[in-house]
């Protein structure tokens, strides 16, 4: 597969939260199934074991049958699966995550790396850095899909 195809994408957002409460919030699998999915999807989670080495699979599915985008694993679906490569409490989340899809484009695994820095007030900046991004995926699409999902997390914690 030709690696040149591949970039790294990265989104930053503000959220008036303490890293604690974000690094809680991104491990509890029943809280992902609300927030992780971007705007126009669902969440469903089938595995998930937060703590180094834990593996996790589940699935971003279309809510309209006309979305834009197909999906990855069939028209309205992405089922991927991972493991948390890295967990630093408060600071860091490292996730490997691999597409289940029969497009060879989608055969390697992404990197996803949620880096939660501390600001004054009691707000965290979160970064999302995703490495090893499939060409065929549009940045443009990928980065309003983060910041939708930020969002979300933004707005979950808000209401807890």
């Amino acid at each position: 597969m030709d690696t040149s195809s591949k970039r790294t994408d990265t989104v930053t957002k503000t959220i008036a939260a303490s890293p604690q409460a974000i690094y809680t919030t991104y491990l509890d699998a029943q809280a992902m199934v609300t927030w992780r999915p971007p705007e126009g999807m669902t969440c469903k989670i089938y595995s998930f074991d937060p703590r180094p080495g834990g593996e996790f699979r589940m699935s971003l599915n279309y809510t309209d049958t006309t979305h834009a985008v197909a999906g990855k694993t069939s028209e309205h679906a992405d089922f991927f699966h991972g493991r948390f490569v890295e967990l630093i409490p408060n600071e860091r989340i490292v996730e490997q995550v691999q597409f289940e899809s029969s497009d060879p484009a989608f055969a390697e695994p992404m990197t996803i790396i949620t880096a939660l820095v501390p600001e004054a007030s009691g707000r965290t900046r979160v970064t999302v850095t995703c490495m090893n991004v499939p060409g065929v995926i549009r940045a443009e699409d990928h980065e309003v899909g983060i910041q939708s999902t930020l969002d979300n997390l933004a707005a979950f914690i808000a209401r807890r």
